[in-house]
């Protein structure tokens, strides 16, 4: 789709500028009808092309399957460009002409922010332009009234933006494995990646559950219902990390391959050190504590649901001490049926010593987790504090007398 320059300017307040304006005024209306009357009867081609293609037995011998593929995206890309072209000829300029509502100029608005990105990150831009443009369509659909169209069409918008937030997330991916990324830019990528995250489970995923029905997400649908607390009130730095520690969980589900394990694993290594942070800049005791519970079972999904799967390690010597710990792990899950308190306490000094020798290879930058992880485990009895102390011996001093 060819793009265009797109700037609202000022138009010149002249008599011949003011009658320009009032006739364009005029034809909107007319324009708008077109576009709407446009988009209607390509959706209706792209649904038709879709769900001949997903309903084709694929054990059919001949290429029938491949020919529907092609049919399908090539109206899939005409019904796109028809609604690209409803915001270019109709929205951009009732913007212009100042007749817009709030939601066309906001609609035109997130429009630039996408276009916007098409010279620095063109993945990015050809798969959020897509979504865009879907949510668009989708959003007027909604406002419709038209229950039997809007549940059809559902059935392909869950499918195709599941397609594309994958795409998304594979492209962050793949970014953060560019080892000429900057620090700076990769803490932007993993805004990203939350981000994305958030924006699937809680604007597709309740569409797809819809449709699919509950019981498909059985696996995730404890963590959704946790995650939906965070969605109302004003959230602190603790809640924000939690969200995103919810939100990883569910992505081991949702996007195992295009989250793969390593940048997964980079993005718990982030919220842990994010974690840290927060234990020492707890301004009262009771703040420490609930960011130093919500580490332990950061630690625990950290090591128990990823580290556990991961097969392919850089260092041999790094998988020998994971195989420690997971041995100490299974000997400690036995306390679990026999004696909850021991088990917690047991479980806690596990995760508390596996983290502090992580730490303590750059005592420098983490000189006060590992003095706060210490104090943990002497008030737990697994160490002892010994105080500093030295003792000055009184020596007597005897002179001697030197003859010459």
């Amino acid at each position: 789709m060819a793009e265009r320059g797109l700037r609202v300017l000022e138009q010149e307040k002249t008599f011949f500028g003011k009658i320009t304006g009032t006739i364009t005024k005029l034809l909107i209306p007319t324009k708008v009808g077109i576009n709407g009357l446009l988009i209607h009867a390509k959706r209706s081609n792209m649904l038709k092309a879709f769900e001949n293609y997903e309903n084709e037995d694929n054990h059919d011998e001949t290429n029938k399957k491949e020919v529907l593929l092609k049919k399908y995206e090539d109206m899939f890309a005409l019904y796109l460009e028809s609604i690209d072209k409803y915001i270019m000829d109709s929205i951009y300029k009732k913007v212009k002409n100042d007749t817009a509502t709030p939601f066309e100029r906001n609609a035109l608005s997130k429009y630039y922010e996408v276009v916007h990105l098409k010279e620095t990150q063109y993945m990015e831009y050809k798969y959020r332009k897509q979504k865009y443009l879907l949510e668009l369509d989708y959003e007027s659909l909604q406002t419709q009234n038209k229950e039997k169209l809007l549940r059809r069409y559902q059935v392909f918008y869950v499918n195709k933006m599941e397609t594309l937030y994958k795409g998304i997330l594979k492209n962050y991916s793949i970014q953060l494995a560019d080892h000429v990324v900057s620090s700076q830019r990769k803490n932007e990528i993993y805004d990203n990646i939350f981000q994305t995250l958030e924006e699937y489970i809680s604007c597709i995923l309740p569409i797809k559950m819809e449709v699919e029905g509950e019981d498909t997400y059985k696996e995730i649908l404890s963590q959704y219902d946790k995650f939906s607390t965070f969605l109302a009130g004003k959230l602190d730095e603790r809640d924000i990390i939690e969200k995103k520690l919810i939100l990883l969980g569910i992505s081991r589900t949702l996007f195992t391959h295009s989250l793969p394990l390593i940048v997964a694993e980079q993005c718990y290594i982030k919220l842990l050190k994010e974690t840290r942070n927060l234990i020492l800049d707890a301004k009262t005791e009771k703040k420490k504590n609930n960011a130093y519970e919500m580490l332990i079972g950061l630690i625990e999904d950290y090591n128990i649901r990823l580290l556990s799967t991961k097969i392919y390690w850089d260092k041999p010597k790094q998988r020998e001490e994971y195989k420690k710990f997971w041995e100490e792990y299974k000997e400690i899950s036995k306390l679990q049926d026999k004696n909850q308190e021991e088990y917690l306490k047991q479980k806690e000094i596990l995760f508390i010593k596996n983290d502090l020798k992580a730490v303590q290879t750059n005592e420098k930058k983490y000189g006060k987790i590992i003095q706060y992880y210490k104090q943990k485990l002497v008030e737990m009895g697994v160490m002892k504090n010994l105080k500093n102390s030295c003792t000055t011996l009184k020596e007597k001093c005897t002179k001697k007398k030197i003859v010459a």
